[in-house]
């Protein structure tokens, strides 16, 4: 989903939100202060006060509908997130000059409040913003606590802890909703990578059988014209390798579009790794790395594929030698984590990943390689994620790269 996109559903979302509130906010103020202040006083002789000849009088009315030219204009001008501020703030130190000046340095009983506080409580959760929610909760709490300090009257610890038990039952639906669109976008991502994936696997289908069988013809004729005139050419090693380049990227999409079964059988990780060094050793070698190996105590045996999990290894390592283009060191170390787990990391010293490319590795066609696909780490993921195990992508620029891959070890071996 575009950038664009998504500020205009969040703004659209944003501004209904904030006209609910609006109606809400002045359908409950209104009947409340009918109610309350003008009609229990007609009914009963001692009942009520009658706000408009007490504290700020009419101004008080004046600054709570006052602030409604303000919010249309934060509306026009495309602003809706500071409405529902502008309203807190105003109400709490509107409502808090007002009762101050009724009750401070007199004997009156503490009697007030109003329904909207309510409402600003309970409906704080709609914008799905814990500052805002904070704002009011604390908001609340904190006018009554200053309002009971400055008139020395203990009747403000009543809507205190309403106030506070209604505060706790705004927070747990407001984690419902954040846990609900935690769930609805964590699903919306996942449709949009098997659609990506989809796609991926119809092209490599249609395409990629029919790109082995040239590769294979071309490759064969440039060995054989190298075999014939090996001192004519020095171009022929760089061809051979360049097929084999476009080979590999071929097996990746052979892998996508037509996913290979897994056979689980028991495979020592030793055997696993030191077939992978075999295999890039010579590649590390012209880049000038050298590989390091710690294997920590007694390793037990995985239940896994032992080809799928060689073809994981090589790409990680591969992409380790290509990020060090002037040499460095490769620490490759295998440890048990709580006997259940087997952890292989693989750390190198080359240029790094920055921290908001980390999040999109293992995307199709995502790389941070000048001349990388970015199937080979989608590849890979999809191979560890069918083991039943994880890769963890730790990086920082210019301080190098750490991958680990975290796998199940064989249950006849783990510790009970």
């Amino acid at each position: 989903m575009k950038v664009e996109n998504i500020v205009h559903n969040l703004l659209y979302e944003e501004t209904k939100a904030t006209k609910l509130f609006l109606w809400l906010f002045y359908i409950f103020y209104i009947a409340f202060e009918l109610i309350y202040y003008y009609l229990f006083p007609n009914l009963y002789s001692n009942g009520g006060i009658s706000k408009y000849k007490e504290g700020l009088g009419l101004w008080y009315y004046f600054f709570i509908i006052g602030i409604f030219p303000l919010a249309i204009y934060y509306f026009k001008k495309g602003n809706p997130y500071i409405i529902k501020y502008l309203y807190i703030y105003t109400f709490i130190v509107i409502d808090t000059v007002h009762n101050l000046i009724i009750y401070m340095g007199t004997d009156k009983q503490f009697a007030a409040g109003s329904i909207v506080e309510v409402v600003f409580i309970l409906f704080s959760p709609i914008f799905v913003n814990k500052k805002y929610y904070w704002t009011v909760s604390l908001g609340m709490v904190l006018k009554y606590g200053l309002i009971g300090f400055m008139i020395h009257d203990i009747q403000v610890v009543a809507p205190v802890i309403i106030y506070i038990i209604l505060s706790a039952i705004a927070l747990i639906i407001l984690i419902r909703f954040e846990s609900f669109l935690d769930s609805l976008t964590n699903a919306h991502e996942e449709l949009r990578r098997k659609e990506k994936l989809a796609v991926i696997g119809q092209m490599a289908a249609a395409i990629a059988h029919e790109i082995r069988n040239p590769l294979s013809s071309l490759k064969g004729f440039t060995q054989l014209q190298q075999e014939r005139y090996p001192n004519t050419n020095d171009f022929y090693p760089i061809m051979i390798q360049e097929i084999d380049r476009i080979n590999s990227i071929v097996e990746d999409l052979m892998t996508l579009g037509k996913p290979k079964e897994i056979k689980f059988s028991k495979a020592n990780i030793e055997e696993i790794i030191a077939y992978t060094l075999s295999i890039t050793q010579q590649e590390a070698e012209r880049q000038g790395v050298s590989v390091e190996t710690t294997m920590t105590g007694p390793l037990p045996p995985l239940d896994c594929d032992s080809k799928q999990l060689k073809q994981v290894f090589i790409n990680l390592i591969k992409n380790a030698i290509e990020s060090m283009s002037e040499g460095g060191k490769i620490k490759v170390s295998v440890k048990v984590l709580d006997g259940t787990k087997m952890n292989i990391s693989i750390q190198d010293e080359g240029s790094g990943i920055d921290e908001e490319s980390i999040p999109n590795l293992g995307e199709p066609f995502f790389t941070t390689k000048t001349d990388g696909t970015g199937l080979g780490l989608m590849v890979s993921n999809q191979i560890v994620q069918d083991h039943n195990g994880e890769i963890t992508i730790k990086s920082s620029l210019g301080k190098g790269t750490t991958v680990n891959v975290t796998v199940p070890i064989s249950r006849n071996y783990r510790k009970i």
